[in-house]
């Protein structure tokens, strides 16, 4: 049986390995060592989940009123939309059903969000009280343990609450519909939870250095899918490019929002942009997947 350099001889020009070969090569590498490190924490990460399920589940009544109340009390929101629409025609030039599309995008994403990474604001309490310490020594990441601690199934109420908006507005709206645009709306959720994913994870590791700033990060959550949820030309340029260029949350669904409505961005960016909050979100993971090592590598035990 032939050697595998042999092999690789063969396929090769004369001289050595082709400059192709090698480049695929080390993708494929890389490829299999993101994936390697990946498994395990989702592994861990579902059965951490799926106890707390049923744990939740145990208590089906109590679990149903926690989910309605948690839907009535994020859907307050969308009645203070009303309330304004119910005094003026158009708020920032935007009829309601046009809000109402941004309220539904940016609820939902952030919803998703909020499900999957919502316990991380949790990491300055542990770095305060030490039980950190307990997380570090188990043969599971970090990361995964601390996104799935407490997994809040009654959050799907928030999830549910923006779909209805979302599904109002569809029905709604008279949208000249294309294929982009079909494909738009479960890129645009997708992307915007795991640019929110993010976001989650960066402020937890914020905690690792001020430990007690969980209402920082929760500014940038909480506060950002309220500041989506109402149209770019309310607020001033310098705070739409902030969330642009600077945190950008206008990828969650502003950007590609107004290009389903078929409306101008305010700071006049070309219209490929709103295709492009997938690669945002590839980026903001990645930049928070480094701030959190950074951080988790700079903790001091509360025994050191």
């Amino acid at each position: 049986m032939p050697s595998r350099s042999a092999g690789r001889r063969r396929c090769s020009p004369p001289g050595g390995c082709s400059r192709r070969w090698r480049r695929a090569g080390w993708w494929s590498r890389v490829a299999d060592s993101q994936a390697g490190r990946l498994r395990p924490g989702l592994r861990a990460y579902g059965l951490i989940a799926s106890m707390w399920i049923r744990s939740t589940m145990t208590y089906r009544v109590s679990f149903v009123m926690t989910t309605l109340g948690n839907f009535l009390a994020t859907g307050l929101d969308f009645v203070g939309v009303l309330l304004m629409f119910s005094q003026v025609d158009r708020l920032g030039g935007y009829t309601l059903p046009e809000v109402a599309f941004l309220y539904g995008t940016s609820a939902t994403a952030f919803g998703l969000a909020d499900l999957l990474m919502g316990s991380m604001d949790r990491l300055g309490r542990r770095v305060r009280d030490g039980t950190l310490d307990t997380l570090l020594v188990r043969p599971v990441p970090v990361l995964a343990q601390i996104a799935a601690d407490r997994f809040a199934l009654r959050r799907l109420g928030r999830i549910t609450q923006g779909l209805l908006v979302l599904g109002y507005a569809l029905a709604v709206l008279d949208i000249a519909w294309t294929p982009l645009k079909v494909l738009m709306l479960p890129l645009m959720i997708l992307s915007g939870a795991a640019i929110f994913s993010a976001v989650f994870v960066a402020g937890a590791a914020f905690q690792f250095w001020a430990q007690d700033a969980s209402e920082v990060q929760n500014s940038f959550t909480y506060g950002g899918t309220t500041l989506l949820q109402y149209p770019p030309s309310l607020f001033a340029k310098d705070l739409v490019r902030g969330v642009t260029f600077i945190l950008p949350l206008a990828f969650v669904n502003w950007l590609p929002a107004l290009y389903v409505l078929g409306r101008d961005y305010p700071l006049d960016l070309p219209v490929w942009l709103s295709f492009t909050p997938p690669l945002v979100a590839v980026a903001c993971c990645a930049l928070a997947g480094v701030a959190w090592r950074a951080g988790l590598r700079s903790y001091r035990s509360t025994g050191s």
